[in-house]
């Protein structure tokens, strides 16, 4: 039987602070909000509770950032898209963040078990003076249980409108594009870290973000599997591969830190879930 859930979560500033409201529809919550870093900034956990989408199954999430708020995101696990059937899997997320608004959406990796239909897309619309913070974590199979991924496909799409579009399609009996050092070179995580911004990022901010970004990659161990680019005046993209998500995680969380510092004048205060 097919599970559709689906999320609204709205974040405001009211009085100085930054408030999260949310409706949802079948099983998909948000937790109790969390400031760790004061009331400017509304920390959150969204959670789905069956842990996982099979065939027919949608996740269908709508955010917004009202001017003035900023709100940060995550996950307590990995989003598991299980053996489909044949029938087609689909996690979405739109986002709209407003002028002088902030989002940091950092949801834990999404695992493509083998024999998945799935789609896991992501659109984030941006007014001018708004400001992004994402990432895009893909693990295919569980190398390290034997459990590969050898059949069935997943879609990923990543996409700031009217500005930046990622998409592609792995497929699991592609061994040529996940083996060749033209593709994927038969590592099991690819990942993006993207910083986006409504109007041009000032240039020597975005050379800033670029040189603190590189220093972190020369002194981490995928600094080989790792590049980032300042790709558009309005985008700044990291990219890695690696054979495991936790390098790759580590990696992004080190950067996401960097970033927060240098971009926004923020300390690296991780959602207190990255702990537990």
């Amino acid at each position: 039987m097919a599970w559709r859930a689906e999320l609204k979560l709205d974040y405001t500033r009211e009085s100085q602070r930054s408030v999260a409201r949310y409706l949802h529809q079948g099983p998909l919550r948000i937790l109790q909000s969390l400031y760790p870093e004061g009331d400017q900034i509304c920390h959150n956990v969204l959670v789905h509770p069956p842990g996982g989408l099979v065939g027919g199954d949608t996740l269908d999430i709508q955010v917004s950032v009202a001017k003035g708020a900023h709100g940060l995101v995550s996950t307590p696990g990995a989003t598991r898209f299980y053996k489909s059937g044949g029938y087609p899997a689909l996690q979405q997320v739109v986002a709209h963040v407003s002028d002088g608004a902030r989002l940091e959406w950092l949801p834990l990796e999404a695992i493509a078990y083998n024999d998945c239909e799935a789609t896991n897309r992501a659109i984030f619309n941006l007014e001018p003076g708004a400001e992004l913070i994402t990432w895009d974590v893909t693990a295919l199979g569980l190398p390290t249980s034997n459990l590969t991924f050898e059949q069935g496909h997943f879609q990923q799409h990543m996409e700031i409108s009217g500005v930046w579009l990622e998409k592609g399609i792995i497929r699991g009996n592609d061994a040529r594009w996940l083996n060749s050092p033209l593709g994927l070179a038969g590592q099991k995580c690819l990942a993006s870290l993207v910083f986006a911004a409504g109007t041009a990022i000032e240039t020597k901010r975005a050379e800033k973000a670029l040189e603190v970004a590189r220093a972190v990659l020369e002194a981490h161990p995928l600094k080989d599997q790792a590049g980032i680019t300042c790709a558009h005046p309005q985008v700044i993209v990291l990219r890695v591969m690696s054979p495991l998500v936790e390098p790759t995680m580590d990696l992004l969380k080190q950067v996401w830190a960097t970033w927060r510092h240098t971009l926004w004048g923020l300390p690296s205060t991780p959602p207190r879930i990255w702990s537990v």
